[in-house]
């Protein structure tokens, strides 16, 4: 039983799992959008969310409370260009929307292995 586990395991230990996850939020927020499984998807959407949610809190804050949110992000990413990318271009984008800042869209299934494809994109408005 799965009693208290958290999250999507993606049948990857512990590490791999955290590199697969970094990984693809660096490449969601650099392209803003990606084309991956299902489950990934739905892995890290949450977490690139909640990652907006700091960077736009943290607009209209004092700079310790700027400095604390950029290095929360910087602790979950661990790349000073993505995160000033996330900081600078695309929280402003969404000051005004309340949540709900990526679109999953459904592409079909993998021919290889029969997975369920989406497309993950932010949303524009």
């Amino acid at each position: 039983m799965r009693h208290n586990i958290a999250g999507y395991r993606l049948g990857r230990s512990k590490a791999a799992r955290i590199a697969l996850r970094r990984n693809l939020i660096k490449q969601f927020f650099t392209h803003e959008r990606i084309r991956t499984t299902r489950a990934k998807a739905a892995a890290i959407r949450g977490e690139a969310e909640r990652l907006i949610t700091i960077a736009r809190n943290s607009i209209d804050g004092t700079d310790a409370e700027k400095v604390h949110a950029q290095r929360k992000v910087a602790s979950r990413l661990g790349d000073n260009k993505i995160n000033q990318r996330l900081f600078d271009e695309i929280a402003p984008r969404f000051v005004d929307r309340p949540g709900g800042y990526t679109r999953v869209l459904k592409l079909g299934i993998r021919s290889g292995d029969s997975a369920e494809m989406v497309l993950l994109e932010l949303v524009e408005e």
